[in-house]
C-alpha cells in the first residue's frame, strides 16, 4: 500500500455492501446541488463536505476503498480532459502567450513565497520547504465545472487559466523530480536524457497519431456508443503513456483533450455525452473522494498543527492571489477576470496529493505527518475558496459580457431543415445545430414533404423515420427539435408554407447529384422553386465527411456581396460553424469586400483562425478546386437573379460544382434578399467601426 493509503485506511465502516455504497453516493450527488442551491453555495463545496461527513474521519459511514481511488482518478482526468476539450483552439493561439505568462506567475510567486515561509516561519528543512513550495505552486481545476455551467469555457480569462494550469503542473512536477533526483544517488545525466527522450516520444505519439486515428474512426463509425468509448480510450491511453514517460497522468489527459478538440464539435451529441457522464458521475465521485481524506479534527489536536494549517492556507492563497493580481495589471483585465482567474488556479487537490505521495515515500522520506495534515487541510480550504471565487467571478463575468439583444437578435428566425434523403439526415441535422441561434425557443424545425398521391402515402412511413432519427440526434445534444411531415401537391410549396407559418429565417436543403437531363443552371426543381419564391437564406448542402472532421472552410464571396441585405447574417452562420468545429477559415473575395469581412471578424470572432485572399473575378472560382480536399468544405456565396451581387456566371454554378468540386463537401449559400424595409444595415468598416445606413436587414438569427 502507498503511504497515503496506509494513513487513510480504516476498518469497521457502517456500510460495506457495494450496492448501498453506490446508492449513497448517488443520493449525495443528487441532493448536494439541490440543498446548496438555495444558499447560493457552489455544489462542489457540498460534495466535498459530504465526503468529509461520510468518510473515515467523519461519521465513518463508508470506507474510502479502491472504488473511490479509481473513480477519483477518472474524475480528475475528466476535469483536465474537458478543460482542454472545451477550449477554443483559436483562442489558445491568440492568448497562448498570456497563458504561458500567467502559468509562470502562478508557479513562481506561490513557490517562492511558500518555500520561504516554510523555511523561515515553520522552520522545515530545505528539501521539505521546496517540496511544499511545489505544492503551493501547482493547482487543480477543481472549480472548472462551475465555469461550464455559466457557458464561459471559451472566455479569455478561462483560456488563459487553463493554459496556465498545464504550465504550472508541469513545472511543479518537473521541479519535484529535480529535488528528488538531487537527493538520490541513482540520478545522473543519463536519467535526464532518458526522461527527455521518453517525453519527446510520448508527445509525438499523441500529437501525430491520435488526430489521424480519431478522424478515421469518427468518419468510419457513426455509432454513438462506439464513438464515446473510443474517445475515452484515447483519454486513458494518453494518461497511461504520460505515466510511462515519467509525467503525471493529468498532463496526459489534458494533452488528449487538446489533440481531439477539433474532432468533436461543441454542440455535437458526442460532446454532450462526454460532458454528461463526467459531470453526472466521475467528477462528483472525485470530489466526494477528496472530502473523505480530510480529517477536520486535526485542527483541534494541538496548537502546532493549527499554526501549520493556518500558515499553509494563508501563504498558498496569498501566492495565487498575487499572481492573479500581477496578471491583471500586465494584461489590463478587470476585477471580475482577476477573481475568476484566481478562483480557477487556487484549488490544490490532485497535484498536491501526487507530490505528498512522493514526499512520504519510505525510501526517501521528505515529509512528516504534520506536513501531510497541513496539506490535506490546505486541499479543503483551497477548494472551498476556489469554488466561491470562481462562482462569483464567473457569474459577474457572464452578466457583464452577455449582451442579450446582440445575442438574440431583433429577428427571431428559426432554422428549417428540409429532409429528402435518409443518408443525409445526420449531416444536415449536425450542420443546423452548428448555425442555429441558441437564444430563441424551438430554433430547429425538421420537415419532410410528401406528394398528395398514392406514391406519397407509401413514402409517409419513411419520412416519419427520418424525422425520428433527426429528432434523436438533436435530443442527444440536448437540443429540442420540432418536427412535422406535410402532405402537399408541390414539395417546394410545402417548404415555403412551413417557413411562413413558423417564421423561419433560413432553410437547409440537400444538394443532390446532377442528372443528365438537368439544365446547367438548375439545382433541381425543388431548390429552383424555393429560390424563386422565397427571399430568406437558403443553404444547399452536400457533405462528403461528417462536419466534425472538417479541417478547413473555404468561402468564395462575389463582388458587392456586402451590399446584400443578408450579408452579415450568412457571415455569422459561417463563423458559427468555424467556431464550433474549430476550423481554419479561408475567405476569397474582392478587394472591396474583404475589409468588411475582416472588420466583422475582428469585432465578433477575433479568435477564429482566418485567412483572407483576393479573388478579383468570379471566373476564378473553379481554380479553388485545387485548394480543397476531402477534409475541407467549399462555401460558394451566390445570389438570386436581379439582385446587387448577382452575376451571369452564377448560372453555371451548379455545373461547376458538379465538374470541379465532386471530391469535397459543398455548401451553396443564397443570402437573405429583399428584407424588411425601415431596418438598418450595419457595415463593419475597415477601421472596425460600424457605419450605419438605411437599407434593410440589420440583425441576424
Amino acid at each position: 500500500m502507498t503511504p497515503m493509503a496506509i494513513l487513510l485506511s480504516n476498518q469497521g465502516a457502517l456500510i460495506s455492501d457495494p450496492t448501498w455504497i453506490f446508492f449513497l453516493v448517488l443520493v449525495i450527488i443528487l441532493l448536494a446541488p439541490l440543498l446548496l442551491r438555495r444558499l447560493r453555495v457552489p455544489h462542489i463545496i457540498g460534495l466535498m463536505l459530504a465526503g468529509v461527513l461520510i468518510g473515515p474521519y467523519g461519521f465513518n459511514v463508508i470506507e474510502r476503498d479502491r472504488s473511490f481511488e479509481i473513480f477519483g482518478q477518472v474524475g480528475i482526468y475528466y476535469i483536465m480532459f474537458l478543460a482542454a476539450l472545451e477550449l477554443d483552439m483559436g483562442s489558445v493561439e491568440h492568448y497562448g502567450r498570456r497563458g504561458l505568462q500567467f502559468g509562470l506567475l502562478t508557479f513562481l510567486v506561490p513557490f517562492a513565497l511558500g518555500a520561504v515561509a516554510m523555511r523561515y516561519i515553520l522552520h522545515f528543512d530545505g528539501s521539505a520547504s521546496l517540496l511544499l513550495g511545489c505544492i503551493f505552486a501547482s493547482h487543480t481545476l477543481v472549480s472548472y465545472p462551475i465555469v461550464g455551467r455559466y457557458g464561459l469555457g471559451r472566455h479569455r480569462s478561462v483560456v488563459i487559466s487553463v493554459v496556465a494550469t498545464a504550465v504550472a503542473i508541469f513545472l511543479a512536477l518537473l521541479l519535484v523530480a529535480v529535488i528528488v533526483g538531487r537527493l538520490s544517488s541513482n540520478t545522473d545525466w543519463r536519467f535526464w536524457l532518458w526522461f527527455v527522450a521518453k517525453c519527446i516520444v510520448y508527445g509525438s505519439i499523441v500529437v501525430v497519431f491520435f488526430p489521424v486515428v480519431g478522424r478515421w474512426f469518427l468518419r468510419r463509425y457513426d455509432d454513438n456508443v462506439l464513438q464515446f468509448i473510443f474517445v475515452l480510450a484515447l483519454l486513458f491511453l494518453s494518461a497511461a503513456l504520460a505515466s510511462l514517460a515519467g509525467l503525471e497522468g493529468l498532463l496526459g489527459a489534458f494533452l488528449a483533450g487538446l489533440v481531439v478538440n477539433r474532432l468533436i464539435p461543441r454542440t455535437s451529441p458526442l460532446m454532450n455525452r462526454i460532458e454528461f457522464v463526467g459531470n453526472a458521475l466521475f467528477i462528483p465521485y472525485f470530489l466526494i473522494g477528496v472530502g473523505m481524506i480530510i480529517d477536520v479534527q486535526v485542527l483541534l489536536k494541538d496548537a502546532r498543527t493549527m499554526w501549520i494549517v493556518l500558515v499553509m492556507v494563508v501563504v498558498a492563497t496569498l501566492g495565487k492571489w498575487i499572481a492573479a493580481e500581477l496578471m491583471q495589471l500586465t494584461s489590463r483585465g478587470n476585477r471580475d477576470s482577476r477573481i475568476l482567474m484566481f478562483g480557477l488556479t487556487n484549488a490544490h487537490a490532485a497535484g498536491a496529493l501526487a507530490i505528498v505521495t512522493i514526499g512520504l515515500n519510505p525510501a526517501m522520506p521528505l515529509m512528516d505527518k504534520s506536513m501531510l495534515n497541513g496539506t490535506v487541510m490546505l486541499i479543503l480550504f483551497s477548494c472551498v475558496i476556489s469554488s466561491l471565487a470562481t462562482n462569483y467571478g464567473a457569474r459577474r463575468t457572464a452578466l457583464r459580457e452577455t449582451a442579450l439583444e446582440e445575442n438574440r437578435g431583433a429577428y427571431h428566425g428559426k432554422c428549417l431543415i428540409a429532409y429528402s434523403q435518409e443518408a443525409n439526415v445526420e449531416v444536415m441535422t449536425q450542420m443546423a445545430m452548428l448555425i442555429r441561434n441558441p437564444y430563441i425557443p424551438e430554433s430547429l424545425i425538421g420537415l419532410t414533404v410528401s406528394y398528395d398521391d398514392e406514391m406519397g402515402k407509401k413514402h409517409h412511413e419513411r419520412a416519419r423515420q427520418m424525422l425520428e432519427k433527426a429528432q434523436g440526434i438533436a435530443a442527444a445534444a440536448d437540443i429540442h427539435m420540432l418536427t412535422m411531415n406535410r402532405v402537399s401537391t408541390n414539395i417546394a410549396s410545402g417548404i415555403l408554407h412551413t417557413m411562413v407559418e413558423h417564421e423561419c429565417g433560413e432553410v437547409i436543403v440537400c444538394l443532390t447529384d446532377r442528372t443528365t437531363d438537368m439544365p446547367k443552371s438548375s439545382l433541381g426543381t425543388v431548390i429552383d422553386n424555393l429560390l424563386e419564391n422565397n427571399h430568406r437564406e437558403v443553404m444547399a448542402l452536400r457533405s462528403i465527411v461528417p462536419p466534425g472532421t472538417l479541417r478547413r472552410i473555404v468561402v468564395a464571396v462575389p463582388q458587392k456581396a456586402e451590399y446584400e441585405v443578408g450579408f452579415y447574417k450568412w457571415l455569422e452562420h459561417i463563423c458559427r460553424i468555424g467556431e464550433q468545429l474549430d476550423c481554419h477559415m479561408e475567405f476569397h473575395a474582392h478587394l472591396d469586400t474583404l475589409p468588411y469581412i475582416k472588420g466583422y471578424m475582428r469585432q465578433k470572432h477575433g479568435s477564429l483562425r482566418s485567412e483572407f485572399m483576393e479573388m478579383a473575378r468570379w471566373s476564378q472560382f473553379p481554380s479553388l478546386a485545387s485548394r480543397v480536399g476531402v477534409d475541407d468544405m467549399i462555401v460558394a456565396v451566390t445570389a438570386r437573379p436581379e439582385f446587387i451581387s448577382y452575376q451571369s456566371l452564377f448560372d453555371n454554378l451548379p455545373l461547376l460544382i458538379h465538374r470541379y468540386f465532386s471530391h469535397t463537401s459543398v455548401m451553396l449559400l443564397y443570402p437573405d434578399q429583399l428584407g424588411e424595409p425601415s431596418e438598418t444595415l450595419s457595415i463593419f468598416a475597415p477601421n472596425g467601426r460600424a457605419v450605419t445606413r438605411r437599407s434593410g436587414w440589420t440583425h441576424f438569427s
